[in-house]
């Protein structure tokens, strides 16, 4: 136990080791997303009667302006990154965070009244929530992800759900209407669903061959936007419906969504040496995220794969490898679960590290091949993060000799 010396006429802030005694007095307690919700200590306080919130919730009394609330497995920094553009863009006063950047108990100092608070948010932030509420919500998509941390699809949907539960009468929820799961969050919010597709017309945006459409009038073209992969489309199409809602108007959206370069680590175009190119997708933490990667390519991949195993399933990755990919350069903690779930469906390489795996595809890639960092996996067994994940992968890149060989 410690204490933090504080300025005069200010209580000390007093530090304790996480143990029964230190929630014994407690009144509120209030844990960071990082934190299962479901630890005995936390048990134990609830069963005491003592509140049990998160972050999230601890700011949203607070948080001035309305809330867009943006979940899912994959594409959530994206589409709130995107959404946050678009009305910058449209002259729509809004402040962007969450899961991305800035905490919501860090946005309360800047928020206002009159602007849009557009928030990433994560499993861990929203199982938590019972008064935070978004008037503009959307799921993009969900699949099997932090099982480690939920134990189960049905608790991981559950912390989803409590987003669009949370809402109120006259709410938009904003859907994937070609996702199974994501589909049946309609029934649990009271507000009102608008639907986007990437397969078919719904009442919401959809995908008619190139053209994005938006309530029937057409959006823009695909081939306009930065932005790469079938699945990026989605997220443009949740990204105007949810603008629209907040009052941007049809031409400011698509000017804004052309003009929106794609986010660090999330299919960013690295490098090209003798035609050879580089994507740094290291946000691709998920089976699902990596799926979406090698959509978004034709073929010719050395994919690298690996890194902390969230007891997922490997073996969905073999159809689509067999058919683009060269390689599977592997590395990191899970490399050999990887390699047992994909067979013979793709040469595999145990490479380690990634600085052994870039060198390992720039020696053996040819003109035309990509290589594509995706890694289908968390970062904390070599990284601190994704984000350093995927830095260390671009500063490996820049600094290969312009030959390959």
């Amino acid at each position: 136990m410690g204490e933090v010396e504080g300025v005069a006429g200010e209580s000390n802030m007093r530090v304790e080791a996480q143990t029964e005694a230190a929630f014994r007095d407690a009144e509120l307690v209030v844990i960071s997303p990082g934190v299962p919700a479901d630890l005995d200590l936390l048990a134990s306080a609830r069963a005491r009667g003592v509140p049990v919130i998160g972050e999230l919730e601890l700011a949203a009394p607070f948080l001035e302006g309305q809330n867009i609330g943006i979940t899912g497995t994959n594409g959530k920094t994206t589409t709130t990154a995107l959404t946050g553009h678009i009305l910058r863009e449209s002259g729509i006063a809004c402040q962007v965070g969450g899961n991305i950047g800035t905490a919501p108990a860090a946005m309360v100092e800047t928020s206002r009244p009159d602007q849009w608070n557009v928030l990433e948010l994560s499993s861990f932030q929203l199982e938590t929530i019972e008064a935070f509420c978004a008037p503009i919500a959307a799921c993009l998509n969900l699949t099997q992800n932090h099982l480690d941390r939920h134990h189960s699809f049905e608790n991981y949907v559950k912390a989803k759900a409590r987003l669009f539960e949370t809402q109120g009468a006259g709410d938009l929820a904003v859907l994937n209407a070609d996702d199974p799961v994501t589909v049946t969050f309609a029934r649990r919010t009271p507000g009102q669903t608008v639907w986007f597709s990437g397969t078919h017309p719904v009442f919401g945006a959809w995908l008619d061959g190139d053209i994005i459409k938006l309530q029937g009038e057409e959006l823009l073209n695909v081939n306009q936007l930065l932005l790469r992969g079938r699945h990026n489309y989605e997220n443009v199409m949740a990204a105007a419906l949810m603008a629209s809602r907040a009052g941007a108007g049809l031409s400011q959206i698509a000017a804004a969504a052309a003009s929106f370069a794609p986010v660090e680590h999330r299919l960013e175009f690295v490098r090209e040496i003798d035609g050879l190119s580089y994507y740094n997708d290291s946000k691709a933490t998920s089976v699902d995220a990596t799926l979406k990667a090698i959509d978004a390519f034709p073929g010719g991949l050395w994919i690298i794969l690996g890194g902390k195993d969230k007891d997922s399933d490997y073996t969905v990755l073999r159809d689509p490898l067999h058919k683009k990919a060269r390689a599977a350069l592997l590395i990191g903690a899970a490399a050999a679960k990887i390699a047992k779930h994909l067979g013979d469906s793709v040469p595999t390489v145990q490479c380690g590290t990634l600085a052994a795996a870039v060198d390992r595809a720039s020696r053996s890639a040819n003109a035309g091949d990509t290589v594509l960092l995706a890694p289908a996996c968390s970062s904390f067994d070599q990284f601190d993060n994704f984000e350093q994940r995927g830095r260390v992968f671009k500063d490996l890149v820049n600094a290969l000799g312009k030959e390959k060989r």
